[in-house]
């Protein structure tokens, strides 16, 4: 079996955009962020080809309005640009995009967000009606509760999950954590499992006979685990269709990541001690994931009076 294919470290002459594309997805650390980024170029490609245009500032203005019209989200479009941007750069340090043409295109302005967009989450009952979906009578139901737990009571992004070992749970000052957990940005953060969810994961490898390695693994047909790691997508296809079940549709692993963290603040919890755990680079990331709630019941306006 032959192994994946290497970057070249000198560039051949003359250089290809598949060259260009291989070197800036080499440097993409995050396996999501560099599926993204394939798909990028792949949709930059053919909309090239189509108008028979190099790329250029023209030419990804009129990209990006064919983008705007398909009703896109700003932040979807914008990592789009985020990768023609590094693509471009690339190009002119290799001498296929004049220093002018290659400026004109890295500092190309991102979309404006209007608003702040907060996405979805649960109420504590939603959450609560999510975690009795899965059927643990069965195995594959365990494995998809300790899932749903691992996802809502520790607020893991579906990558982080996918990749969890059974080593990777330890038990620190008398309770059970995730150690040395690294997540976007390559930041490490500890988190805490909450009992419930420990219980959960317990019930999962007890009935599985796990003892190290992947924590959650495919369950085949005749109800019995696989060796090898879930992998993300089916991480967010068992979340897909356990809130379908009770009624929500286009609901994925990072809304119940969203509701997590809402569900915290919500609780009282500190902000500072919110980021530790969603493994934020700032306070004001974090402020922009809950987003801003109106209180009606206990207006601001009521604290005071003459």
């Amino acid at each position: 079996m032959t192994g994946p294919a290497l970057v070249p470290i000198a560039p051949p002459a003359p250089v290809t955009f598949d060259w260009l594309r291989a070197i800036v997805l080499a440097g993409v650390a995050s396996p999501y962020s560099k599926r993204n980024y394939s798909r990028a170029f792949d949709e930059l490609g053919k909309f090239l080809d189509s108008i028979e245009e190099p790329l250029s500032r023209a030419s990804l203005v009129a990209y990006r309005a064919k983008l705007l019209e398909r009703n896109l989200s700003a932040s979807t479009i914008n990592v789009q640009l985020s990768a023609i941007r590094q693509l471009a750069a690339e190009a002119r340090r290799n001498g296929i995009l004049d220093s002018e043409t290659a400026a004109s295109i890295t500092d190309f302005p991102n979309v404006r967000q209007q608003g702040t967009q907060t996405g979805n989450w649960l109420s504590r009952d939603q959450a609560k009606e999510l975690l009795a979906v899965p059927d643990q009578e069965k195995l594959i139901g365990k494995r998809d509760h300790a899932l749903l737990a691992l996802l809502l009571g520790c607020g893991l992004r579906r990558q982080e999950l996918a990749v969890l070992q059974f080593e990777d749970i330890v038990e620190r000052e008398g309770r059970a954590v995730i150690v040395d957990l690294v997540g976007t940005g390559r930041r490490v953060r500890t988190v805490a499992v909450p009992f419930w969810v420990k219980q959960s994961i317990d019930r999962w490898t007890a009935a599985a006979d796990i003892q190290d390695g992947p924590l959650l693994r495919p369950v085949s047909k005749s109800g019995k685990p696989g060796k090898v790691a879930l992998g993300d997508w089916s991480v967010w296809s068992v979340v897909e269709r356990c809130a379908k079940e009770i009624g929500i549709a286009n609901f994925g692993t990072h809304d119940l990541r969203r509701t997590c963290a809402k569900l915290c603040r919500k609780s009282g919890g500190d902000l500072e001690q919110i980021k530790f755990l969603l493994g934020h680079s700032s306070i004001q990331t974090t402020e922009r994931y809950l987003g801003s709630e109106q209180e009606i019941a206990v207006a601001v306006n009521d604290t005071w009076s003459f």
